[in-house]
């Protein structure tokens, strides 16, 4: 299985560190995959809310730090969300 796990560090009110991680699987970035991009973080909020998307794709975006970013695919969110070519899948044979 391919995932990534971030290590996002923020402050609360009180200053006091907080350390949140998320975990992106293959299924769970595949729920954005149909995501109208480019989107905000919000619209990708609003998508994973109204397509059914599982709690875990809902609490990785919330995780975002927002600043008002446009996201143009998965990657932009997940980097190294693997692509055909990672699959070394040659279309052409068949």
């Amino acid at each position: 299985m391919i995932w990534r796990k971030n290590l996002i560090f923020a402050q609360n009110k009180n200053n006091a560190s907080i350390l949140t991680i998320m975990y992106w699987t293959l299924e769970l970035a595949s729920k954005l995959e149909d995501a109208p991009w480019p989107a905000t973080k919000e619209e990708l909020i609003d998508y994973a809310v109204r397509s059914g998307a599982p709690l875990e794709v809902l609490e990785n975006l919330q995780e975002i730090e927002d600043e008002g970013d446009v996201y143009d695919s998965i990657e932009d969110i997940w980097p190294d969300y693997p692509t055909k070519e990672d699959f070394l899948f040659n279309e052409d044979e068949y």
